[in-house]
């Protein structure tokens, strides 16, 4: 039977619900802004264009201090909206047999941050402060407590894929007859260490970010979460693609051919039962970086040979990091879901081809018919890669 991802939570710079993020993802209009311009997080006040979340988040004062933080705010606002489905499954199942998997890359180090200036203002740690924030289990750990999840919980950190694995693991756990149910996806908050860090490398924008333009000059930042609940359906929008790789090419830098790339598409169509041609829709990485996008339209070139609908969306949510893997499978589930004949697709924000990169098909104002199959890239540093893919199955009993 197949894997589905029942229901999604989403919160990012577009909005906190499902169908404001939807429309938003999908209007044809170019102009509207969703990043924010902010010089908060940088050491030497730099402003920088973020993908800030802005809608109203749910209130934490009856959470324990213990998991007081932005980071899981963020997950909280995603988690009420699936929360209906977790209870339903409880209801009728053992949560010995529900499991919590999440992606993170900077967890809560944002409270971390805030205590160390406190405590070298003051000279103490701030009251209510826990380091237990800013560890990588912080958020799987939140919501089994929010869950009472009692099967396996924990969280992934594998940088820019780690939402995307999350949702991997959940699948293999499922697959595996360990457990029967999954609360599972990313979520990362906005703060100063991976602000200042790629600001470092050099490779934050000075504005919106243009993935695969010919001027192009690196990435925005930003926060969001992105949770589904997993189980066993015969019908709905199931995780049917897994393909993972890992080129080691270099600790920051990707394959220059994007060969490990390749191998994450390929394999996941493999693991589909599909064919490139049957791929509706192309969510890529698309960071806006000079190396990133060289690598990954060579590899998607290669791939869809007779070309794919494509596009990346972090113009409209900056780069998420551990988020972003299970966010963009998120976008792909909310197109995918459209009850609409003609699906509007997420547009490239391109304004110049650069003429040194295949060419691809990136979305300026397509439309498809509802997609049977959507993919979404994601790649991280150390040359770690992974694609999944999104199948609609209407009936497969």
């Amino acid at each position: 039977m197949p894997i589905t991802l029942e229901t999604l939570g989403v919160v990012c710079s577009l909005g906190a619900d499902s169908t404001r993020v939807r429309d938003k993802l999908t209007a044809p209009d170019h102009k509207p802004v969703h990043l924010t311009c902010n010089s908060q997080w940088h050491v030497e006040k730099h402003p920088m264009w973020v993908g800030e979340v802005t809608a109203p988040l749910p209130p934490m004062q009856a959470i324990p201090s213990c998991h007081q933080s932005r980071n899981n705010q963020l997950a909280l606002a995603a988690y009420q909206q699936i929360s209906h489905s977790v209870d339903s499954w409880k209801a009728q199942h053992s949560s010995q047999r529900l499991g919590v998997i999440i992606g993170t890359s900077t967890s809560g180090i944002a409270s971390g941050e805030s205590a160390v200036a406190h405590f070298l203002q003051q000279q103490h740690w701030p009251h209510g402060f826990h380091y237990s924030k800013q560890e990588m289990s912080a958020p799987a750990d939140f919501l089994a407590y929010l869950s009472d999840a009692k099967g396996p919980v924990y969280s992934v950190s594998t940088a820019c894929t780690s939402g995307a694995k999350a949702l991997a693991s959940a699948r293999a756990l499922i697959s595996a007859g360990i457990i029967d149910a999954a609360i599972c996806g990313g979520v990362d908050s906005l703060s100063g260490l991976p602000i200042n860090g790629f600001s470092a490398l050099e490779a934050v924008s000075k504005g919106i970010c243009r993935p695969f333009d010919a001027h192009r000059d690196g990435i925005n930042l930003g926060e969001g979460a992105a949770l589904f609940f997993m189980t066993k359906n015969p019908q709905g929008i199931a995780l049917s693609g897994v393909g993972e790789s890992s080129d080691a090419y270099h600790i920051s830098s990707p394959h220059p051919e994007g060969a490990g790339a390749q191998a994450a598409m390929n394999s996941a169509l493999r693991d589909a039962d599909c064919r490139a041609k049957d791929i509706s829709y192309l969510n890529l990485h698309g960071t806006a970086t000079v190396k990133n996008d060289e690598m990954e339209s060579a590899a998607v070139a290669r791939v869809f040979s007779a070309g794919v609908p494509c596009s990346s969306t972090k113009h409209l949510t900056g780069h998420t990091l551990g988020a972003a893997g299970a966010l963009e499978a998120a976008f792909c589930w909310l197109l995918m879901k459209s009850e609409q004949q003609q699906v509007q697709l997420p547009r490239n924000h391109t304004r110049c081809g650069d003429p040194n990169l295949p060419a691809l098909d990136l979305v300026e104002t397509q439309t498809v018919t509802q997609p049977k199959y959507c993919m979404s890239n994601s790649f991280a540093f150390g040359g770690n890669n992974i694609s999944l893919i999104l199948e609609h199955v209407y009936d497969s009993v």
